[in-house]
Order: structure tokens, then C-alpha cells, then sequence
């Protein structure tokens, strides 16, 4: 599956640790930007942010926001708003 460097993620259950796996397809697939909403969004987001620094060595920059009291189309649209090296479509990706 190709992915794109954008992507709205739409948290419908929270955490669970299989995201962190999920994350990790992320960074090798190159993603440039994440914008978490639903449930457990502020926390999705600082595991994010955590996967991509890990110990420090190889991490790994991806910009990442949470709208936690925003609905799927505003976040869409302020994914969209991104351009330079955060050009390009917006992926919606539910979990």
C-alpha cells in the first residue's frame, strides 16, 4: 500500500500498542506529517513524537498536531494547508 507523506489519523479506540508499529511503517514510508484527532489524541501524538526521537541516534522528524475538539474535515483541511516539504495529499488512516 503507498502511503503519503500527509496523513489525518482518526483514532477510534486510543492507544493500544500496536500503534507504535504502526508508527514505525510510518518513518520508513517517509511521512512528513501527522494530525491526530478522536480518542487519546494528545497522548497519540507524544507517542509519535517518541517513537521518532527514540534513544537520539537515528531519530526521525515528522510534525505532528493533535485536534482533539476538531472534526475529521477541519483537520483535513488544516493538513492540506501544509506545503514546502509538507506538500503533497492527505491520507485519512482510522485506528
Amino acid at each position: 500500500m503507498t502511503m503519503h507523506r500527509k496523513i489525518v489519523l482518526h483514532s477510534i479506540g486510543g492507544y493500544r500498542p500496536e500503534f507504535d508499529a504502526l508508527v514505525e511503517s510510518w518513518i520508513q514510508a517517509g511521512v512528513a506529517y501527522v494530525g491526530v484527532i478522536g480518542k487519546d489524541a494528545a497522548k497519540l501524538e507524544d507517542v509519535i513524537d517518541e517513537l521518532c526521537v527514540g534513544d537520539g541516534e537515528n531519530s526521525y522528524f515528522i510534525l505532528t498536531a493533535s485536534h482533539p475538539n476538531e472534526s475529521l474535515l477541519k483537520a483535513v483541511e488544516y493538513a492540506e494547508y501544509l506545503k514546502s516539504e509538507h506538500a503533497g495529499p492527505v491520507q485519512i488512516v482510522e485506528f
